[in-house]
Order: C-alpha cells, then structure tokens, then sequence
C-alpha cells in the first residue's frame, strides 16, 4: 500500500515538472516567477519590432534602387534634349548658309554664257554675233530671276517721273513735255515681289 502511494506521488511531480517546462519562457530564464510575462518559452521567436526594421530596410533599399533608376532617366533625357537643341542649331546654320543655292543656280547659266562670250571675243570673233549672245544670256538670266525670284527691271525711259522708282540725277527742260519724263536710264533699278528694290538713276525732262 505505501508502495502505490509512493509511485502516484511520483507522477505526480514528474507531471508538475513537464508542466513547468511548457510553461517556461526566456523572460524568467524558463522558470516561472511573480510577475512573469507568461509567454512559452521559445528560442526561435521573432520580435514583432525587428520584424518591422527589416520591412523598413527593404523599403529603403526599394526606394533607393528606384530613386537610382530615375536619375538616370533623367540623365539620359537631358542628353537627348541636349542633342536635339545641338542639331536644331546646325541646321540653322546650314539653311542660313545655303539660303541662297537656288539663287546661285539660276546664275551659273549665264556666267557659262558669259565665260563664252568672253573666249569668242578673245578668239577675235564676230561683234554682232557676241553682242546677241550676250543678250541671250541677259534675257535668260532676267527670266529665271523673274519667275523664280520675283525680280523685276524697272523700266523708266518714256515714263512719268516717279519718285518713289526713280532717282533723279540729272533734270532737263523740255517744253515740248507736259509733265516730268524719264529721258534716260543711267542705271537701271529693280523690283523684288513688287516692292523697290532699288530705284532706278535717271535723266528727267521738266517743262519750264
């Protein structure tokens, strides 16, 4: 009988200690005390606050990776934007400079011409023959300048006196006139799309 007695006492200890053992945590060094937190005793438990700095961490580094690829998008905006201004500058220039390549075509022809007359004058050639070639070449430049360039000859001599087309260098009394003529045309003057380019410098006749 006190042998029974004996070994329930036992297990009854033995069942106390395994209770204690679940029990335990690291806050009282797995045993438990007043004023102990019960929580289980576990060696592998996370704290809730290093588990929010390591989200932050990889927040961070998120942030910063992203900041990193932005930069060099705007890096590489600024550089495309750098050489487009670049190009729009030279190809101001180059239209700047060859503005007037067309102008410069319809002239070659009667240079050509001109080069001609000159080596057919040299070579002794027929007067009348190169006076006509000459204002061929004339006739041909003028009708290029016309219809591709808007270029007019002001034609003076005969006209009423206009100051506005004319420059009068020279003024000659003539009764015969009922107004102020164009008598002569000492350098011919031009029009460019209708505006004066240039006047033309003339003899006027006036009566007294």
């Amino acid at each position: 009988m006190k042998k029974e007695h004996i070994k329930e006492t036992e297990e009854k200890v033995e069942d106390k200690d395994i209770g204690l053992e679940k029990d335990c945590c690291p806050c009282c060094d797995g045993e438990h005390a007043d004023g102990c937190c019960g929580n289980s005793c576990d060696d592998d438990a996370v704290d809730p606050k290093d588990a929010q700095i390591d989200d932050l961490k990889a927040k961070v580094d998120e942030l910063k990776a992203e900041n990193a690829g932005l930069k060099d998008q705007m890096a590489r905006r600024q550089a495309e934007l750098e050489n487009y201004r670049k190009r729009l500058v030279r190809d101001k220039e180059e239209a700047v400079q060859f503005a007037n390549s067309k102008l410069i075509e319809d002239i070659l022809p009667f240079l050509d011409n001109l080069d001609r007359a000159l080596v057919a004058a040299k070579a002794g050639g027929d007067v009348a023959n190169l006076v006509q070639g000459i204002e061929m070449a004339q006739g041909q430049l003028m009708s290029n300048l016309d219809k591709n360039w808007g270029l007019k000859a002001i034609e003076s001599v005969g006209k009423e006196f206009d100051p506005q087309m004319h420059e009068a260098c020279m003024v000659t009394v003539d009764d015969s006139l009922d107004n102020e003529t164009v008598l002569e045309d000492f350098l011919k003057g031009y029009t460019l799309h209708d505006r004066v380019l240039r006047p033309s410098k003339v003899r006027i006749g006036k009566p007294e």
